[in-house]
């Protein structure tokens, strides 16, 4: 084996001793807001009251696996799209639970900016008071972009703005659901 070969593999061996040590699981929780779009939005349902925005909230892990990149669990939920007017009342609930690659991009000593890229699995449930009820469980994308502060080596703040595209599908429509939102994570 020639001597850089040798140096080479001695070097991606101290890196792989070293990964563990700075990697490092964490957990967190959020709130924010969803705007629910496209055919799950309140769009054309004049003179009818219409919400297609909604609390949403999330519960996530992670691993970070160097100070760039990390891989999360999310479960998300979305909150309902709700219409009533002329004695019909309906709702659309939404959550997904989804997996995401995160790579960051740390800047000044206590801050790092970060985009997401994964797949989601969503599940959706219309119910209105005259009968019509209906699910639609789906997969598709999700992406966002954030940016997180750490105010203490095992505590982190972020705000994020994250899109699932094309929830839903059949009967309740299919659309976008973007949510707008804050959370804090631990690391162990």
């Amino acid at each position: 084996m020639n001597k850089r070969l040798r140096v080479a593999a001695l070097g991606i061996a101290a890196a792989m001793y070293a990964l563990p040590a700075s990697a490092q699981w964490y957990g967190g929780a959020g709130v924010g807001q969803s705007k629910f779009k496209d055919d799950l939005s309140c769009a054309g349902t004049a003179p009818l009251s219409c919400s297609d925005t909604d609390t949403a909230f999330k519960i996530f892990g992670g691993y970070q696996i160097n100070r760039n990149f990390a891989a999360e669990a999310t479960y998300q939920d979305f909150g309902k799209v709700s219409l009533s007017g002329g004695g019909v009342n309906a709702s659309i609930k939404s959550h997904a639970f989804d997996v995401s690659a995160l790579g960051m991009l740390p800047f000044a000593t206590h801050f790092a900016a970060y985009a997401r890229l994964g797949v989601y699995f969503a599940s959706s449930d219309g119910t209105s008071n005259v009968g019509v009820n209906a699910s639609k469980s789906n997969n598709d994308l999700t992406y966002g972009l954030g940016l997180q502060w750490d105010p203490m080596p095992k505590l982190g703040v972020r705000v994020e703005y994250q899109l699932y595209s094309k929830v839903g599908g059949g009967d309740l429509g299919k659309g976008d659901i973007e949510v707008l939102g804050v959370s804090g994570l631990w690391r162990f």
